[in-house]
């Protein structure tokens, strides 16, 4: 996330309902997931200009377990590597499970590129788009390397490390919140224009569309059997009543590819 908005934003709504709805949202949760929150992390205090640091990449895990060893030779240390908009953790199935959250409040969030470039020594861009082509060849998405890289990066980096957790033994869900009815306090963008901020959970229907599309998701493999129980589409229901934020009945598809619809 970017600079926090005063009263507005996804990084805005989320840090104020840990703050001050943590059992709403946990239960919101709860209800999408079937599992229960045990626990959610803090952050770490400072780092990049900020007081407060957000988790990133594996570094919620224990050193001793192994994987974070893995994870280096997985992904590149250099540039921005994934952070997390939340971290917690789930019991389900008599299982702890990590819970790691990604949070939008309008369309423009969706999309992003990969800036990364060549750098044999660090591995750079080679190193993501290895760690692509597997996700992409392990699930049989209709879609090439270079579609991954474009316009939705954020959300195939997301997967590829969902899938590289899951299949180093670490169970993992992975929820999208998406807040609706925001305004941005009246602010634009970089192009000087106001932000797409869908009103209800049925207005993200045709954007996300557009993402599973271009990244050529099939709605068949285990991966998007998992991250389709890991959808929350968070609503209120006027801009004054922030209170009021419930998981919309009908916003958790058991496919990626089922729109929302209103209740």
């Amino acid at each position: 996330m970017g600079k926090m908005g005063n009263g507005y934003g996804s990084e805005f709504h989320l840090l104020r309902y840990l703050g001050y709805h943590r059992n709403e949202l946990s239960r919101a949760l709860e209800k999408a997931t079937g599992g229960r929150v045990i626990e959610w992390l803090d952050f770490d205090f400072g780092g990049e200009g900020k007081p407060d640091r957000e988790w990133k990449g594996v570094d919620f895990l224990d050193s001793a377990s192994g994987v974070k060893s893995a994870w280096l030779e997985f992904w590149p240390q250099s540039g921005n590597v994934p952070n997390w908009d939340a971290v917690g953790r789930l019991e389900s199935n008599s299982e702890i499970e990590w819970l790691l959250v990604v949070a939008k409040a309008h369309v423009e969030e969706l999309q992003s590129s990969c800036m990364a470039k060549e750098a044999k020594r660090e591995g750079g861009l080679d190193k993501i788009k290895d760690a692509l082509k597997t996700t992409i060849k392990a699930n049989g998405f209709a879609a090439d390397v270079d579609g991954w890289l474009k316009l939705y990066y954020q959300y195939t980096n997301r997967l590829a490390h969902l899938r590289f957790l899951i299949e180093h033994g670490i169970p993992t869900r992975l929820v999208f919140i998406y807040f609706c009815g925001d305004n941005w306090g009246g602010n634009t963008l970089s192009n000087e224009r106001p932000p797409i901020c869908p009103k209800d959970a049925n207005g993200w229907g045709a954007p996300l569309q557009k993402v599973h599309s271009h990244l050529g998701l099939s709605g068949q493999s285990k991966l998007e059997e998992s991250v389709a129980r890991q959808f929350a589409a968070f609503w209120r229901h006027g801009a004054s009543e922030l209170s009021s934020i419930r998981v919309h009945p009908n916003a958790v598809p058991t496919s990626p590819f089922k729109h929302p619809k209103n209740g």
